[in-house]
C-alpha cells in the first residue's frame, strides 16, 4: 500500500509546493522531479498488483486491479514526459507572452492538481469520490485553459466550465440513482457506493433504476469523454490553453472519463443481464467517430484539428467497449494506450510548430521540415501514427476493432472503414503544406525538446510490431475483468 499512497500523495504535495515556488525558473525541474517520482511509484504499484493481485485498502476507500493500475501507470508516464516538454515550452511562453509570477505558480500547481485528481479518480473504490475527483479535474483544467487571460481563452474556459458542469451534474444524478438502488439491498449504507460491493451485488440491484442511472452517467461522463453532441467544449479548450495542458487533457482526462463509464457499465451489465448499456455506448461512439472525422476537414487551427482527432479516437474506444467481448475489449485497452502516447506526442510537436510560426493558424504554419527539421519530422511521423498507418500501434488496435466488428456486427464494418478514410483525408489534407510547404520569411527556430516525442513514438512503434508479453498479460487480465473472458 506504500506505493499506492505515494502515487496519490506525491502530486498533492507537489500542488502545494508549486503554489508557493511555481514562479521560479527551477519550478520546471521541480515539476519534472515530482512527476518522475510519481511514475516510479506507479510502476512499483503496477508490479505489486500484477504479481499479488488486486489491492483493497482498509475501509474499502481505495481499490487497485489490473484495469485501473494500467491506467495509473500510463497516466504517470504521460504526465512525466509532458512535464519534461512543459519546462522549456513554458519558459518560452514566459519570455514571449510575459506571463506573471502568479500565473506561473497557478500553472505549475494546477498541473500537479490535475495529476492528483486523475490519480484519485483512478484509484478510488467509491463511485461518489470518483465523481468528486472528476469535478476536481474540471476545475483544475478550467484554470489552465484560461491561463493566458485573452478574451478567447476566458470564453473557452467558461464554455468548458458550463458544458462540463452541466454534464457532471447529470453524472451526479446518475450516481444518486445508483445509491438509491444499492442502499435497498446492501446492508451497510456506507458501502452502497463502493465499486467492489456494487459489482458483487449487481444481480440484486433494480434493473429499471440502473438503466435510468446509466443514461444519466453516460451523458455526464460522456461529456468529459468528448462524445458527440456533448463535445463542443473540447476544441475550444485545446485551442486556447497552453499546449502541455492539451497533451495531458487529450492523453489522460478523456481516458479517465471513459474508465469511469466502463466501471459503471460493468455494474449495469450485471444487473440487466443484457447489453443495453453497450448498445448505447456503441451508438454514441459511432456517432462521435463519424462526425469528428468530418469536422477534421473544416479546421483552420492546428490544435482544434487534433482535438477533433481525439474525439474521433475516443468515439472508436467507446464503440469498442460498448461492443464488448474479449477481442473488442482488448482492442479498446490497447487503443487507449497507443492513442494517449501518440496524441500527447503530436501535441508536443504542435506546440513547438505554433511557437515557430507565431500562430496556431494552419494557413501560416509552413515548411517546418526546412525551418526546424526535428519538429517537422515529429509532426509528420506523429500524424502518420495517429492516422493508423502500419506498423504503428494505432494500426494494430484499429485492426483489432475492425476484426471484432466483422465478427459481431458485420454491417458496421463499412461505416467504420468510411470513417477511418474520412479522418485520414482530413489529417493529410492539412499536413503536407505544414511540413513541406514554403516557409514564410522571418520564422525563427525555437528551443524544442523532442525527447518526449521520440520516446512516445518509439513505444507506439514497438506496440505495433510486437506487444511485449508482460503488457499482453496485463491487458488480458484487464480484459478478463471487464468482459468476463480472456482474448488469449
Amino acid at each position: 500500500m506504500i506505493a499506492l499512497w505515494a502515487t496519490l500523495l506525491l502530486p498533492l504535495t507537489g500542488m502545494v509546493l508549486l503554489a508557493l515556488v511555481g514562479h521560479r525558473r527551477s519550478a520546471g525541474w521541480i515539476n519534472v522531479s515530482i512527476n518522475g517520482a510519481s511514475l516510479a511509484a506507479s510502476l512499483w504499484l503496477a508490479w505489486t498488483v500484477l504479481h499479488d493481485g488486486p489491492l483493497l485498502s482498509t475501509g474499502k476507500f481505495l481499490y487497485i486491479d489490473a484495469f485501473n493500475v494500467y491506467l495509473v501507470a500510463l497516466t504517470a508516464f504521460v504526465g512525466f514526459t509532458t512535464a519534461i516538454f512543459s519546462r522549456t515550452y513554458m519558459q518560452h511562453e514566459v519570455d514571449v507572452r510575459h506571463l506573471s509570477r502568479a500565473r506561473m505558480r497557478l500553472y505549475h500547481s494546477m498541473f500537479q492538481g490535475f495529476m492528483f485528481t486523475m490519480m484519485a479518480a483512478l484509484t478510488t473504490n467509491n463511485i461518489g469520490i470518483l465523481w468528486v475527483a472528476m469535478e476536481g479535474a474540471t476545475l483544475a483544467t478550467v484554470l489552465l485553459v484560461s491561463l493566458y487571460r485573452t478574451p478567447e481563452a476566458v470564453e473557452a474556459a467558461w464554455k468548458y466550465f458550463i458544458l462540463c458542469g452541466v454534464g457532471i451534474a447529470q453524472a451526479l444524478f446518475g450516481t444518486v440513482l445508483l445509491y438509491f438502488a444499492a442502499e435497498r439491498v446492501i446492508p451497510d449504507a456506507d458501502d452502497a457506493l463502493a465499486w467492489t460491493v456494487l459489482y458483487k451485488a449487481a444481480g440484486s440491484l433494480e434493473p429499471t433504476v440502473l438503466t435510468i442511472a446509466f443514461v444519466f452517467l453516460l451523458v455526464g461522463y460522456g461529456t468529459k469523454v468528448g462524445l458527440v453532441p456533448l463535445h463542443n467544449w473540447l476544441p475550444d479548450a485545446h485551442s486556447e490553453g497552453p499546449t502541455p495542458m492539451s497533451a495531458i487533457l487529450s492523453g489522460l482526462l478523456l481516458n479517465v472519463a471513459l474508465y469511469a463509464l466502463v466501471r459503471v457499465k460493468m455494474i449495469v451489465d450485471g444487473s440487466l443481464h443484457t447489453n443495453l448499456a453497450g448498445y448505447l455506448m456503441m451508438a454514441f461512439g459511432m456517432l462521435s467517430f463519424l462526425v469528428a472525422g468530418l469536422f477534421l476537414h473544416r479546421q483552420r487551427d492546428i490544435k482544434r484539428m487534433f482535438s477533433y482527432s481525439s474525439i474521433e479516437h475516443m468515439g472508436l474506444m467507446t464503440f469498442a467497449f460498448g461492443m464488448g467481448g474479449p477481442l473488442a475489449t482488448f482492442a479498446a485497452l490497447l487503443h487507449m494506450t497507443v492513442h494517449s502516447l501518440t496524441k500527447s506526442a503530436v501535441f508536443v510537436t504542435v506546440g513547438h510548430a505554433a511557437q515557430i510560426a507565431g500562430t496556431q493558424s494552419i494557413q501560416q504554419i509552413r515548411g517546418l521540415i526546412r525551418t526546424q527539421p526535428a519538429v517537422g519530422w515529429g509532426l509528420l511521423i506523429g500524424t502518420v501514427a495517429i492516422a493508423g498507418f502500419p506498423p504503428f500501434g494505432v494500426f494494430t488496435s484499429e485492426f483489432l476493432v475492425l476484426t471484432a466488428t466483422m465478427k459481431a456486427w458485420p454491417w458496421l464494418t463499412v461505416p467504420l472503414l468510411v470513417g477511418l478514410a474520412i479522418a485520414f483525408a482530413g489529417l493529410f489534407r492539412h499536413l503536407h503544406p505544414m511540413v513541406y510547404g514554403e516557409a514564410p520569411a522571418g520564422q525563427l527556430p525555437v528551443r524544442a525538446n523532442m525527447f518526449p516525442v521520440m520516446l512516445h513514438l518509439l513505444f507506439v512503434l514497438w506496440l505495433g510490431l510486437s506487444i511485449p508479453k508482460f503488457l499482453a498479460d496485463w491487458f488480458s487480465q484487464a480484459t478478463l475483468l471487464i468482459s468476463g473472458s480472456s482474448p488469449l
